[in-house]
């Protein structure tokens, strides 16, 4: 789900040349840079992302990741030394990249100032949504472009139509493909298509494992991200409903094209899924956000108190982070497939 509204989808067709940084940021890093120089084979390379055709001459130097989702890529793909900052944090980072991530500096818990990333003296700038790299976010491609700062959007929020003040509308089911397709070119921007490749395989094998794991019956849920008083909801075709593809859990909600829809508690109660899986964030920014909150109201909202999952406590909890389309979409399958079978189902 998005941390903030108006957004769009970026069409604009531009070529980004990254010979060059900010003043300075190339001297001031010369262990990012033996880094990148190492990975200059095969370079320059051209990609288009969301419509955009970029060309680079060498691996950036230096990264600002301005979401979550995106910062675990990065991550995973071992380039924390070139991580200048990041930002819009739903949930700790993943346990087995704690340590890597403890010396990238957090610009922001949320969204960062436009003036706090350029302070950083990026040459290259991340994100998972529209709503931090485009109109109305952080700032917008065409923004660096001017600075001769190239950026990457994740391809799974270009799939959908982010026209309004909501979180967007997909009429296509996304991917896992989407997904991994966005590490591979990470990889390959960086210089290391090999470790895109081996993460790639890990999470694909990881994903063909949990689907084994599927619930023998059939299963209905919903999701459930934030928010008490009108809950934001997962609809058909996002992250959640790669989770429910894969494990053959129906959506309650899989006749709305939302994203993230609002719906009221008398629809849900109508709907009474047989699970309800829970986003458990550690931010602050809607009610609602642990887990222990929402199973707090829906046993005590007098509507959902009579819904048979409330009253059977048959709950699952996910990160927030495991609810956006991310690397966390396939610990998100693997956890509610765990989580099902011990509710028995």
């Amino acid at each position: 789900m998005h941390p903030s509204r108006t957004i769009r989808t970026l069409t604009a067709s531009t070529v980004l040349v990254l010979g060059s940084t900010l003043a300075g940021c190339a001297a001031d890093q010369p262990s990012g840079t033996q880094q990148a120089a190492a990975g200059t084979a095969g370079f320059p390379i051209t990609l288009t992302n969301c419509g955009r055709e970029m060309t680079l001459d060498a691996p950036p130097e230096r990264v600002v990741s301005l979401n979550q989702g995106s910062t675990e890529i990065l991550l995973s793909l071992g380039l924390a030394d070139r991580v200048v900052g990041s930002a819009t944090w739903t949930d700790p980072v993943l346990d087995s990249l704690a340590a890597a991530n403890e010396d990238v500096p957090r610009l922001a818990e949320n969204a960062p100032s436009y003036e706090r990333v350029l302070e950083t003296e990026p040459d290259f700038v991340t994100a998972s949504f529209a709503s931090t790299l485009g109109e109305g976010g952080v700032t917008t491609p065409e923004n660096l472009e001017k600075l001769g700062v190239g950026s990457y959007l994740s391809p799974a929020e270009c799939l959908k139509d982010n026209e309004g003040d909501d979180d967007g509308t997909r009429h296509d089911a996304l991917e896992i493909e989407t997904i991994l397709g966005e590490i591979t070119d990470l990889a390959r921007i960086f210089g290391v298509p090999e470790r895109g490749e081996e993460l790639v395989a890990d999470l694909s094998r990881r994903l063909e494992n949990a689907e084994s794991e599927a619930p023998a019956g059939d299963v209905s849920a919903m999701y459930w991200f934030a928010n008490s008083e009108s809950p934001y909801l997962a609809g058909c075709c996002g992250g959640p409903g790669i989770i429910g593809r894969t494990l053959g859990v129906e959506n309650v909600f899989d006749d709305t094209t939302d994203e993230w829809p609002q719906i009221n508690w008398e629809t849900v109660a109508e709907r009474n899924p047989d699970v309800i899986v829970l986003g458990d964030l550690t931010r602050k920014s809607q009610t609602a956000e642990t887990a222990r909150a929402k199973i707090d109201y829906l046993k005590t909202n007098p509507v959902t108190s009579q819904m048979e999952a409330v009253k059977n406590d048959r709950f699952v909890t996910l990160s927030g982070a495991e609810l956006n389309p991310s690397i966390r979409t396939v610990y998100a399958v693997e956890n509610v497939a765990e989580q099902l079978a011990d509710l028995g189902l």
